[in-house]
C-alpha cells in the first residue's frame, strides 16, 4: 500500500485553513490551480473530525510510497518507537511559499520545528530500518500543500496573499501513518484519498 508519516491539523485550524484558502480562490487565475483539501468529500464521524481525521491537509513527515505488505509490521512498530521517544511540540499554520515555479503553492509552519524535524528524521529513520527503499535524504522543510499546477505557474499574488497568515497554535501530541489512494476516476482535477491507518502518541515513553 501507499503509505507516509503525518501531522494531522485539529479540526478548527483546517477550518481557518479553509477561510483562507477561500479567499485566495477569489484571485485571479485561481481556477488553473489545483486545489487540495475537503472540497466534496464526504466526513468521518465526530471524533475523526476532531483529530483531522479526514487527513486532506497534512504536513508529511516522511513519504515511504508503495510498502510491501510484509514490511507494514516492522514499519508500524519502528513508527511506534520513534514517536514515544519524541515529546510533544506547539506548531501552527504560518505564511506561505512555493516549490518548482509554482508546481507547488503551500503554507508553512512556526514553533518548534526543531522537534517537528527531529520526528521527520525518525520517521525516515524507521523505513529505512525497515527495509522500506527511501529516496536520497533530504532537509526537512515543514509544508502543507494547498494548490499544484502541472505547469509553471505564477503563484506571486497567492504567496504575498499566505504571508500573513497564522492559525492558533496548538500541541502536536501524536504522529500518523496514511494510506494514500491514487485517483482511478479519471476525472479532470480528482485528488488522491488520504485514510489515516495507526497513529501513536508522542512522548509515550516518558
Amino acid at each position: 500500500m501507499r503509505l507516509f508519516a503525518a501531522v494531522l491539523p485539529p479540526e478548527d485550524v483546517l477550518q481557518e485553513l479553509a477561510a483562507e484558502v477561500a479567499e485566495l480562490r477569489r484571485l485571479p487565475g485561481a481556477d488553473g490551480l489545483r486545489w487540495t483539501g475537503r472540497a466534496g468529500r464526504p466526513r468521518g464521524g465526530a471524533a475523526d473530525r476532531s483529530r483531522g481525521g479526514a487527513a486532506d491537509w497534512h504536513f508529511t513527515l516522511a513519504f515511504y510510497g508503495e510498502v510491501d505488505d510484509e514490511l507494514v509490521p516492522e514499519l508500524t512498530a519502528r513508527l511506534e518507537r520513534a514517536a514515544a521517544r519524541t515529546d510533544p511540540f506547539e506548531l501552527a499554520l504560518c505564511g506561505g511559499g512555493q516549490f518548482g515555479h509554482g508546481r507547488v503553492l503551500w503554507t508553512g509552519a512556526e514553533g518548534d520545528l526543531r522537534t517537528m524535524r527531529l520526528l521527520a528524521e525518525r520517521a525516515e529513520a524507521s523505513a529505512r530500518k525497515a527495509g522500506v527503499p527511501m529516496d536520497e535524504h533530504r532537509r526537512y522543510k515543514a509544508h502543507l500543500t494547498v494548490a499544484r499546477s502541472r505547469d509553471a505557474v505564477d503563484v506571486r499574488p497567492y504567496v504575498a496573499a499566505l504571508h500573513a497568515f497564522r492559525s492558533r497554535t496548538w500541541t502536536v501530541d501524536e504522529a500518523v501513518l496514511v494510506r494514500s489512494d491514487l485517483p482511478t476516476s479519471g476525472v479532470p482535477g480528482e485528488q488522491p484519498r488520504y485514510t489515516p491507518v495507526a497513529r501513536w502518541a508522542l512522548g509515550a515513553a516518558r
